[in-house]
C-alpha cells in the first residue's frame, strides 16, 4: 500500500516520464522472445542446424554489445530523450526488414541492426529513469522496466500462439508466414513507443550538462514539486562542475581507478552474472526446452513458454512494491537463492528422464515438475537480477559517470547474454537438460556470493548521496562515524 501513496503523491509528469522510458524495455522484451518462436519456424524454412540457429539468436546481441558501448557518449551528446526517440523508431524499421528478409544473411544483418538499437536503449532507459524519479518512487519506476521487458516476452510468445494458429505447425506449406509477420510485428510496439516518447522533456541533470538551467529548473520543478528545485539544482550544478566537462577518456580513467574500482567491478560482474546464469536460455529457448522434455505441439511449447513469463510478471510486481521498502540486497540475494533451488529441482528431473537425461515423458508427472523448475527459475530471476539490475544501472555512479557505468554493466550483460545464446542449443543437444542446468546453477551460486560480498544497500539514498558510498571505501559514511565512536 506504501508504494502505492507514493506514487499517487507524486508529479503526474514523473510518473509518465519514467513509465514511457521503462515502456521502451516492451520492446526489448518481445524482440527477446519473438525469435524463439520464430526458430520453429525457421528452422524448417531455411534449413537450420543447432549452431546457425544459435547466430540468428545471438547476432542481434552482437549489435547490441556495440550499442551498448556507444549509448552513454551518445546519450550525453545529444539527449536521453532524442537518443530513446531514435531507438523507438528505427527498431520498429528494422523488425520490419527482419520480416522481409529473404535468407539467413539478410535476416542475420536486419538482427544486428535491431541489436544496435536495443543496445542503446539498455543503457539510457536506466539513466533516464533514474534522472527523471523522485526519490521515493525511483526504485519502482526503475523496477518498472522489467515489468515492461517481461510483458514484451508474453506478448511475443503470444502473437506466436496467434500466428501459429493462422498458419499452421511448422512443417505446414504456409508456416513460412508465421516467422515473417512474428518479427514483422515488433513495428507496432516501436511506433507506439515513439509516438509517446516525443511529447516528453529530457531530464534536468542532461539540461544542466548543457547550461539550460531555466529548462532544467522547468523539469524538476514539475516532475518533483516537493523538492526545494533552487537547492537541487545547486547541487547537481556544483557536482556537474567537479567533474569540470570531464572528456571520455578520463571519466573512464576516473571508473578504473580510485574510489571508483569497486563500484566499476560490481557493475560489470553484476552485468554479467545477470545473463550467464541462464535466463535468455529460457526466453530464446523456451519452445526448444519444452521440446526436450517431449512436448511435440508447437502451440503447446509457445504456450508453455508464455506461462512461464507470466509468473515471470507477477513476481517483478512484487519487487516494484518491495524494492523501495525492503531494501535492493534482501530482494537481489533472495531472488538469486530461488534461482538455485530451481537449479537443483530441474537437474534432479532431467536426471530422473530418459537414459540421456535430455526427455521427459510428455504428460507424466516428470514433465509438471520440470515446469514448476522452470517457473521457479524466472521468478527468482525476475525478482532479483531482472529488477534490480536497472535499479543498479541507474543509481551506481554519479552524474559525470552514470551514463558510462551503465555501458559498462550492460557490455558485460550483453556478453554473457551473445555466450548463453549461441551455446545454449549445443548444450541441450550433448548434455541434455541435467548438464545444461547444472552448469547454470554452478553461474547461480558464483552470481550470489559475488553479489553479498559486493552489492550496495541504496533503499532511500538520494540519488546524488550514492558516490559516498565508494568513495569512503565501500561504506556510508554514517557507518564508519558510528564505528569510530564504538572504538
Amino acid at each position: 500500500m506504501g508504494v502505492i501513496q507514493d506514487f499517487k503523491s507524486a508529479s503526474r509528469l514523473g510518473v509518465l516520464v519514467a513509465v514511457a522510458a521503462a515502456t521502451v524495455g516492451m520492446i526489448y522484451g518481445y524482440d527477446s522472445s519473438n525469435i524463439g518462436g520464430a526458430l520453429l519456424y525457421l528452422e524448417h524454412d531455411f534449413d537450420l542446424d543447432s549452431a546457425t540457429a544459435g547466430w540468428v539468436a545471438s547476432i542481434v546481441v552482437i549489435g547490441e554489445i556495440v550499442g551498448a558501448l556507444c549509448g552513454g557518449a551518445l546519450a550525453d551528446r545529444v539527449g536521453r530523450k532524442k537518443v530513446m526517440v531514435g531507438v523507438a523508431a528505427t527498431f520498429a524499421a528494422f523488425s520490419l526488414l527482419s520480416g522481409l528478409a529473404w535468407d539467413v544473411s539478410s535476416l542475420m544483418a536486419a538482427r544486428f541492426l535491431l541489436g544496435l538499437t536495443i543496445g542503446v536503449s539498455v543503457v539510457v532507459v536506466p539513466v533516464f529513469v533514474a534522472e527523471s524519479a523522485a526519490t521515493k518512487i525511483r526504485g519502482a519506476l526503475l523496477v518498472m522496466y522489467q515489468v515492461a521487458t517481461v510483458t514484451g516476452i508474453i506478448f511475443g510468445y503470444l502473437a506466436a500462439m496467434g500466428l501459429a494458429e493462422i498458419f499452421g505447425s511448422a512443417n505446414d506449406p504456409d508456416a513460412y508466414q508465421t516467422w515473417r509477420w512474428l518479427l514483422a510485428l515488433a513495428v507496432i510496439p516501436g511506433t507506439f513507443v515513439t509516438i509517446l516518447l516525443l511529447r516528453l522533456p529530457d531530464t534536468a541533470r542532461w539540461y544542466l550538462m548543457k547550461g539550460r538551467r531555466a529548462d532544467a529548473e522547468k523539469v524538476l520543478s514539475q516532475i518533483d514539486p516537493d523538492v526545494d528545485v533552487q537547492a537541487e539544482l545547486d547541487l547537481m550544478e556544483a557536482e556537474l562542475s567537479n567533474a569540470g566537462g570531464m572528456p571520455t577518456g578520463q571519466r573512464i580513467k576516473k571508473m578504473l581507478s580510485g574510489k571508483y574500482l569497486r563500484a566499476t567491478v560490481f557493475v560489470i560482474g553484476l552485468g554479467f552474472f545477470v545473463q550467464i546464469t541462464g535466463i535468455n536460455a529460457v526466453v530464446y529457448f523456451g519452445p526448444q526446452i519444452f521440446e526436450s522434455m517431449g512436448v511435440e505441439s508447437d502451440l503447446a511449447k509457445l504456450g508453455l513458454s508464455a506461462l512461464v513469463q507470466l509468473f515471470a510478471l507477477l513476481a517483478v510486481f512484487g519487487s516494484m512494491l518491495l524494492v523501495d521498502r525492503v531494501g535492493r540486497r534482501p530482494l537481489l540475494l533472495s531472488g538469486i537463492g530461488v534461482m538455485v533451488s530451481a537449479n537443483l529441482l530441474l537437474i534432479a528431473t532431467f536426471r530422473s528422464g530418459t537414459e540421456d537425461g535430455a526427455t521427459i515423458t510428455l504428460g507424466g508427472t516428470l514433465t509438471f515438475v520440470a515446469f514448476i523448475g522452470l517457473v521457479f527459475f524466472v521468478v527468482g530471476f525476475t525478482m532479483g537480477f531482472g529488477a534490480l539490475v536497472w535499479v543498479f544501472a541507474g543509481e551506481s555512479f554519479p552524474s559525470e559517470l552514470r551514463s558510462l557505468g551503465a555501458s559498462a554493466m550492460l557490455t558485460a550483460n550483453l556478453t554473457a547474454n551473445f555466450i548463453v545464446g549461441l551455446v545454449t542449443l549445443s548444450m541441450l543437444e550433448a548434455w541434455g537438460g541435467s548438464g545444461t542446468f547444472m552448469f547454470f546453477g554452478v553461474m547461480a551460486i558464483l552470481a550470489f556470493l559475488f553479489v553479498f560480498k559486493m552489492a550496495p544497500e541504496t533503499k532511500g539514498r538520494p540519488l546524488d548521496d550514492i558516490r559516498h558510498y565508494w568513495e569512503n571505501g565501500a561504506k556510508w559514511p554514517e557507518e564508519d562515524t558510528t564505528t569510530e565512536s564504538a572504538a
